[in-house]
């Protein structure tokens, strides 16, 4: 029992420093970056571009995330001031844009995804359907679509008990729901990942075709600007980034599946509880 107790301690200590230290720094490095990536994209040179457009939702999403996100993380974490375990509503709006914004960012992505693909496309009627029409649509009915998806945390999420005098943001892990909630999540992270492998795949094979047409006849096609390759150069890196931590979550999900049938100790409780906050 000591041991585990030490253990608890060793993970609250980790969890505290890493939110009060490194949490800010990347706050800070976050904000800049998404600040300056705005100055450069709303130059009239770039903000005609239909992925740029993404880009700057991306931003938007970013933006919001570190700003709402991120700090009530840093202040529930690394200073220890629990505001949503002691207000319900707070609580519930807390998980509810985590939840939200997580799934948005790679929502954003595919779009943008899907925008390169058409823009590399060799076929000049496939070309046209990337404008900003279909990209004001595709963004709002998508969102909208995520909106009404998560409202089922607004209901569930609650404070929970977890010894007399300790309340805790959480929702109820004994019930179907946080089966639902796990098996959700995970095949969603997953199949997005998916999504976004398969694209990038298909829009670097229609470049590699643009670029193996002789020069003699690269007239009769409409040949990608630097620009959007430059873009798509972009895109790459912002789905691999993605990609990669988002095998976290994926083994996260994993563990909580694996392990939904065990009981639960105040060591197992704990690393639930942290593991989640973290991967949102």
């Amino acid at each position: 029992m000591k041991i585990v107790m030490n253990n608890i301690e060793i993970l609250d200590n980790i969890v505290i420093y890493l939110h009060r230290y490194i949490t800010w720094i990347l706050f800070l490095l976050g904000n800049i970056g998404n600040i300056l990536t705005g100055v450069i994209f709303f130059k009239k040179s770039w903000k005609k571009n239909v992925c740029v457009f993404y880009f700057l939702n991306c931003l938007l999403v970013n933006f919001a995330y570190i700003n709402t996100t991120m700090v009530g993380s840093s202040f529930t974490f690394g200073f220890q001031i629990h505001s949503e375990s002691s207000n319900v509503v707070l609580c519930k709006i807390l998980y509810y844009v985590s939840y939200l914004l997580s799934v948005l960012l790679p929502n954003i992505l595919i779009l943008a995804s899907i925008d390169r693909l058409l823009i590399s496309s060799k076929n000049i009627d496939t070309r046209l359907y990337s404008s900003k029409r279909l990209a004001y649509f595709s963004i709002s009915v998508s969102t909208i679509f995520w909106i009404i998806f998560y409202i089922h945390v607004l209901i569930k999420i609650d404070v929970q008990k977890i010894y007399p005098s300790g309340f805790v943001c959480y929702y109820d892990t004994s019930g179907f729901y946080f089966e639902f909630i796990s098996y959700s999540t995970l095949i969603i992270a997953v199949g997005l990942a998916f999504v976004l492998i398969i694209l990038s795949i298909l829009a670097f094979k229609n470049v590699r075709q643009l670029q193996t047409i002789p020069r003699q006849q690269r007239n009769q096609f409409r040949i990608m600007h630097k620009k959007d390759f430059q873009l798509l150069c972009c895109l790459y890196i912002h789905d691999i980034v993605y990609i990669i931590f988002n095998v976290f979550v994926a083994i996260y999900y994993v563990y909580v599946a694996t392990t939904k049938h065990h009981i639960r100790t105040p060591f197992h409780q704990t690393i639930d509880i942290l593991s989640l906050q973290h991967i949102l």
